[in-house]
């Protein structure tokens, strides 16, 4: 029998409690990048694309003339990212990586995840009813802005909290789509503190104080550092943005 390994099992859904069941594994090829970096002592990064992507509907296949919704198309690009450097524009689709037909940004993301930060990839893209390939070196998410990584304490909503300034570096780390907004996002928030009382979360973006739009984690520190009698917030936590007044 001549086997290969395809995955690597991480949980399993049982009624009885056995071995029994529905399992969930992690694709080797994935594994495998994952692996070579812990071999060679150094941070497991995956590479950046630097550009947001959605899916394709019928009816948008069909006004871009495609004869099938396959395919991913590019909403954003980011201006120092690879997409960009690679001549890819927004409105452009991503029809195939290294050969091979991409149905959905899902499918790209996982080819592209498991390639090595420095691996040469091939794009296949379709443009005003044109097909073209580019190609370009994978690297690894940018930190740009620098994080400027700060603990706030005071008298505030969020003293136990930890938040720094939102990068694609910053946003793969803590899992987030890079979706190129400028803002200051939580990283950490201790449970007992103004900032865990208050629910916030990893992840949530800092997008306003009293009616001043937050852009950095420097603002951030100087509009805390007013003592005022009520806090009018805004964060983002999952595309919808909610506002709050906390008494000071």
């Amino acid at each position: 029998m001549d086997g290969q390994l395809v995955g690597i099992n991480t949980a399993i859904f049982s009624k009885s409690g056995g071995s029994h069941g529905i399992g969930f594994a992690i694709p080797s090829n994935m594994v495998r990048v994952v692996v070579q970096s812990a071999l060679k002592g150094s941070k497991v990064q995956r590479p950046w694309l630097g550009a947001s992507l959605q899916p394709l509907t019928s009816d948008l296949a069909e006004s871009l003339g495609l004869d099938r919704p396959a395919g991913a198309m590019v909403t954003r690009v980011h201006g120092k990212g690879p997409a960009q450097g690679a001549g890819l524009e927004v409105g452009d689709v991503i029809v195939s990586f290294d050969g091979k037909d991409i149905q959905d940004p899902e499918a790209l993301e996982y080819r592209f995840v498991t390639k090595g930060i420095g691996s040469t990839v091939e794009l296949g893209l379709y443009r005003d009813g044109k097909r073209f390939r580019t190609t370009f070196a994978t690297v690894a998410p940018i930190e740009d802005p620098p994080r400027d990584e700060q603990d706030l304490t005071g008298a505030n909503p969020f003293a136990g909290s930890r938040v720094a300034n939102l990068s694609p570096a910053v946003s793969a780390e803590i899992g987030m789509d890079d979706d190129g907004e400028a803002g200051v996002v939580v990283t950490k928030v201790e449970r007992r503190s103004n900032a865990g009382r208050l629910g916030l979360r990893p992840g949530d973006i800092i997008i306003g104080v009293n009616d001043e739009g937050i852009q950095s984690v420097k603002q951030l520190s100087d509009v805390l550092q007013a003592a005022v009698g009520r806090w009018r917030l805004a964060i983002e936590r999952g595309g919808k943005v909610f506002e709050l007044t906390v008494r000071g």
